[in-house]
């Protein structure tokens, strides 16, 4: 029987490394944390025919630290046959302190005589833990999972039926290593796709437009910013040449996409252009940034292409523009008018006769009120953007107000027939009255501005059902119960293209035709008119044929009442 033991024990021996090394290529085929981790547990324990067992490991997000003393509390990530409710029980193999010796044990290979893991004692804490769940746990092995020195986990083994044998150490020893190895790389894929899925979700929610390239210049991945710009879904980009995604039109700077004489070479720093991206009825402007991508040798791996929308930035900067030339013409006149006809009166030669002084100085009152309108506009223009506008609401009587602004007009032209249009009294509303008037008073102005042969306008209003807008106004339901007072000022005069109506009402804007040079004004009326009835909770619109004339509508809200 003897003579049969060493064959006994080679077999024995060779079924545990064929054992063995299917686990090995298992663990290393698995990248999955939680399936490696019970696949290596299970494995332990019925390679040295152990019951039940644990593994614990640093949290995931903590950093592998090689003092883990450093670390966070290990915690259990895997089971065999201990049911999860008890591990409150397991504490005193869960603390830190408890895994300190092990750890400073396997550093100094203080190695028991025979081979195997790091012996520790740690009957202490067994016979704790047994206290605690009330049955013996037998002879308890702890495996740690050491990788160059870092404690990454350790893998605890329970048997009470017979003691660990020397080979039982041997192979627990191998397969503990190739535990923490794949260990380590599962940690690390789980860490890259944790990185890279912050890396996708920061492309995705990028308020600018982000394109990878190829070295070949073609499209790898695109945003949805990116998409949404160029009009073409994600998908459809990729594979692509970067110029059909990106097809900039007058480009200025380096436009690597159109780039005729590209080697596939990209130089160290990043380059920039500016451009236009034209679709039927939009044309945006961008700035683009490439930048590449080297790997450690050098060679370009990839091109990563950053695209701002700068349209309103540019649109910003052209009314800048706008504004310092209009303002500019608009305050030079008065203030020429207003100096020339000065000087013409305080000349020490000339006697001038009553009715031609009275005449200058009617000019100079008249430029000097021009002057002043203007900075008022530009006041209301400035508080507008800094905080919004104002108003101080009262009870209001649009039907008399109108008749109080046509009066005045009435006085100021001659060739121009003003009437009022209330077929029904309107109700009082609750608004700020000077506002209103301001509006009206702008209306009315460009109505015999923009009506050079005269004619007639005409002003009115009703109450409008909650049915919706009729007339030419938009036709769109209005909220249960309300109802709007509608005023509307008329002209026959020069009307406004059917392309400009979109833009009559934004700042510094002027209706481009043969009375935009003759006729005065800084294009803040209208934008200024609208600021104030959207304050009111209303809305303005305007209709309009070229050469027949224009007509603005001003919707106020009857029922409501805003707090001043």
């Amino acid at each position: 029987m003897a003579s049969n033991v060493p064959a006994l024990l080679a077999t024995h021996q060779l079924r545990q490394r064929e054992f063995l090394l299917l686990i090995a290529r298992a663990m290393n085929s698995r990248l999955d944390l939680p399936s490696l981790l019970d696949l290596i547990l299970r494995s332990a324990a019925q390679m040295v025919s152990c019951p039940s067992g644990m593994i614990l490991l640093q949290p995931e997000t903590a950093p592998l630290n090689p003092d883990v003393r450093l670390a966070p509390r290990f915690q259990a990530q895997a089971l065999y046959n201990i049911a999860p409710e008890t591990l409150p029980d397991f504490a005193p193999l869960l603390d830190v302190a408890a895994l300190v010796a092990l750890q400073e044990a396997a550093a100094a290979k203080k190695i028991d005589a025979t081979p195997g893991p790091p012996m520790v004692d740690i009957s202490s804490r067994v016979h704790a833990v047994e206290d605690r769940l009330g049955i013996e746990l037998g002879q308890v092995v702890a495996l740690p999972l050491l990788f160059e020195n870092e404690l990454l986990g350790v893998i605890y083994l329970f048997r009470s039926s017979y003691a660990f044998t020397q080979l039982d150490w041997q192979f627990l020893q191998v397969f503990a290593d190739q535990a923490a190895v794949a260990v380590r790389n599962a940690r690390l894929v789980t860490l890259l796709e944790t990185e890279r899925s912050r890396l996708l979700t920061i492309l995705e929610n990028s308020a600018d437009g982000i394109m990878i390239l190829d070295p070949d210049r073609r499209v790898v991945a695109v945003n949805q910013a990116l998409a949404t710009l160029v009009q073409m879904a994600p998908d459809d980009a990729v594979g692509r040449p970067c110029n059909a995604v990106l097809p900039l039109e007058q480009v200025t700077g380096y436009d690597l996409c159109q780039d005729e004489g590209y080697a596939g070479e990209f130089g160290p720093g990043s380059q920039h252009s500016e451009g236009e991206i034209v679709h039927p009825g939009e044309r945006r402007i961008v700035a683009v940034t490439y930048t590449p991508l080297h790997n450690d040798d050098g060679a370009l791996l990839n091109i990563i292409v950053n695209v701002q929308d700068i349209t309103r930035f540019r649109a910003e900067e052209e009314m800048k523009s706008v504004f310092t030339s209009i303002i500019s013409h608009e305050l030079k006149t008065p203030v020429a008018l207003i100096k020339g006809y000065a000087q013409t009166l305080a000349r020490p030669d000339a006697a001038w006769d009553a009715e031609t002084a009275r005449q200058s100085l009617q000019i100079i009152e008249e430029e000097a009120d021009r002057l002043e309108a203007l900075i008022n506009n530009l006041l209301d223009v400035s508080r507008i953007q800094a905080s919004g506008l104002r108003l101080d609401f009262a009870d209001v009587n649009l039907q008399a107000l109108a008749a109080r602004v046509v009066a005045a007009y009435r006085t100021q032209t001659d060739n121009h027939r003003i009437e009022l249009d209330f077929p029904n009294p309107l109700p009082v509303i609750w608004g700020d009255e000077e506002r209103l008037r301001q509006v009206l008073t702008n209306l009315l102005s460009n109505a015999i501005k923009y009506s050079p042969d005269g004619g007639l306008i005409r002003v009115g209003g009703w109450v409008q059902p909650v049915s919706g807008f009729v007339h030419t106004g938009p036709v769109e339901s209005s909220p249960t119960g309300r109802r709007f007072v509608v005023l509307y000022v008329a002209d026959q005069g020069v009307g406004i293209p059917t392309s400009e109506l979109p833009h009559i009402f934004d700042r510094f804007y002027r209706v481009d035709s043969s009375l935009r040079r003759t006729t005065a004004g800084a294009g803040l009326g209208l934008y200024l008119a609208r600021a104030i009835v959207e304050a009111h909770s209303g809305r303005i619109w305007a209709s309009s044929e070229p050469g027949k004339g224009a007509t603005f509508f001003i919707a106020l809200p009857l029922d409501d009442q805003p707090e001043g």
